[in-house]
C-alpha cells in the first residue's frame, strides 16, 4: 500500500489534466472530477479515478488539487452543500492553483478554517508546456506547516516553488507575474510586425534576439507561435483578459500605477472584442498586425 496522501484534483482542462498525470507519475492516487466526461476518461486511462461529483472526489481525499479558470468557479466548486467544503475531511489539505482575486484565497482560507480544512493558494506559471513538463513555476500563499506539507505534492508539478507569504500572497504575486507575460508578449508582437516590415529574416532576428539582453521565457516559449501564427491555446486571450482585471484592479487598491499595463490591458481587452478571445496570448500579434494595418 502506498504511504502517499491521496488526491482528489477538481478542474482537468488545459493546465488540469497533465498535471493530474504528473502526479499519477509521481505514485499518488488521484481521483478526478470535471465537467466534460472526456476529460474524466482521460484522467482514467493514465491510471486515474474518474468521479461522477465533487463530493465524490474530495470525500476520501487528503489533499485536494482545483485548477478552474476564475474566482466565481472557485467558489462555485468550494462553497454549497456539494462543494469541497462541505464534503472534504477534516484536516484535508486543499490547494487551490487556479488564479483568482487574493481576495477570493483570503475569503475561502478563512471559511475553510472553520470546517478544520487547511487551504494554501498556489498559483502557477508556466503553460501548458510547463505543466505537460512538470516544470512550473509555483507561486503559495499560506502557513508554512501547510506549505511544508504540500512541498512534495507540489514537486511533482513544478520546478521553482516558493512561499511568498500569507493567505493571498500566491494570488498577488501571480497578478504580477501575469503583468510581467502580457506587456512582454505585447513587446515581442510589436518587434515582429517591425522586424518583418523591415524585410529582416524573422527566425534569424527572434534568435539572435533571444540570445542577448531582450531574451526571455516569454520569447522562448512563444517565438514558434510568432512564426508560423499558431495561435491554438496554451494560455487563452480570455484568461489573460481576467488576469489583467485582477492585476489592475489589485493595483488600483494599493495605490501602485500601472501605466504600461494598463495599456497592455485594454489592449487584450480589444483582441478579445474582436473575436479572438479563444486564442493563445501569443495572439497579441494579431492585434499589432491590424493597428500597423495589415489584413488579419
Amino acid at each position: 500500500m502506498s504511504t502517499l496522501p491521496t488526491i482528489g484534483f477538481i478542474g482537468l482542462g488545459i493546465m488540469g489534466s497533465p498535471m493530474s498525470e504528473n502526479l499519477l507519475k509521481a505514485g499518488y492516487e488521484v481521483t478526478g472530477y470535471t465537467l466534460e466526461q472526456d476529460k474524466i476518461d482521460r484522467l482514467v486511462k493514465a491510471g486515474g479515478k474518474g468521479a461522477g461529483s465533487i463530493a465524490e472526489a474530495v470525500r476520501d481525499a487528503d489533499v485536494i488539487v482545483t485548477m478552474v479558470p476564475a474566482s466565481p468557479q472557485v467558489e462555485a466548486i468550494a462553497y454549497g452543500e456539494d462543494g469541497i467544503l462541505e464534503n472534504a475531511k477534516s484536516g484535508a489539505l486543499l490547494i487551490d492553483m487556479s488564479s483568482i482575486t487574493p481576495q477570493t484565497s483570503i475569503d475561502l482560507a478563512k471559511a475553510a478554517k472553520d470546517k478544520g480544512i487547511r487551504v494554501l493558494d498556489a498559483p502557477v506559471s508556466g503553460g501548458e508546456a510547463g505543466a505537460i513538463e512538470a516544470v512550473l513555476s509555483i507561486m503559495v500563499g499560506g502557513e508554512q506547516a501547510d506549505f511544508d506539507s504540500a512541498k512534495p505534492v507540489l514537486e511533482a508539478l513544478g520546478k521553482t516553488i516558493v512561499l511568498c507569504g500569507p493567505h493571498g500572497s500566491g494570488q498577488t504575486v501571480k497578478a504580477a507575474n501575469q503583468l510581467i507575460v502580457a506587456v512582454n508578449i505585447q513587446a515581442c508582437a510589436e518587434a515582429v510586425v517591425f522586424l518583418e516590415k523591415s524585410g529582416v529574416d524573422l527566425k534569424a532576428a527572434l534568435d539572435v534576439l533571444n540570445g542577448g539582453l531582450a531574451g526571455s521565457t516569454v520569447l522562448t516559449r512563444k517565438k514558434d507561435n510568432f512564426l508560423n501564427r499558431d495561435f491554438a491555446p496554451g494560455f487563452r486571450i480570455d484568461l489573460h483578459h481576467k488576469d489583467m482585471g485582477i492585476v489592475t484592479d489589485a493595483a488600483r487598491n494599493v495605490g501602485a500605477a500601472l501605466p504600461v499595463g494598463a495599456v497592455v490591458a485594454q489592449l487584450v481587452a480589444s483582441l478579445r472584442a474582436q473575436g479572438d478571445g479563444g486564442l493563445d496570448h501569443s495572439a497579441l500579434l494579431r492585434a499589432v498586425e491590424r493597428l500597423s494595418g495589415q489584413q488579419v
